[in-house]
């Protein structure tokens, strides 16, 4: 199993509400929906809380995370080298700060402590 894992700040001049709704109703579908998706077994869109910002205009910290988890290395360089995969890099740069942009390729994790979750969804 490997995980794609992402650091996201978002594009200058957009508020983060305006951010989080971009990232949900147009990437995530693009991703979900494409050829390079087909490729991903899980895709997690972990939004910062919007209560968390001081107003509009604060630019501290990151916006958000996303996790995509693949079979292997080669279903995540598959992924990556999809007919749409193009589509989908010129989508990140409408929404996110590129300059910005972290991330890091994992195996499966080291679980340490491993407590009952209950999101509210």
């Amino acid at each position: 199993m490997i995980k794609l894992t992402c650091l996201l700040k978002r594009k200058e001049g957009m508020t983060p509400a305006e951010f989080q709704d971009y990232w949900k109703d147009r990437h995530g579908p693009l991703i979900a929906n494409g050829k390079c998706g087909s490729h991903v077994i899980r895709y997690e869109q972990n939004p910062r809380p919007l209560d968390d910002y001081r107003d509009d205009d604060d630019r501290s910290g990151y916006d958000g995370v996303t996790v995509q988890w693949f079979d292997s290395m080669d279903e995540y360089r598959a992924h990556m080298s999809e007919e749409d995969s193009p589509q989908m890099f010129e989508d990140i740069a409408k929404f996110l700060d590129l300059e910005h942009l972290e991330f890091v390729l994992t195996e499966a994790p080291r679980v340490v402590i491993d407590g009952p979750v209950a999101w509210d969804t």
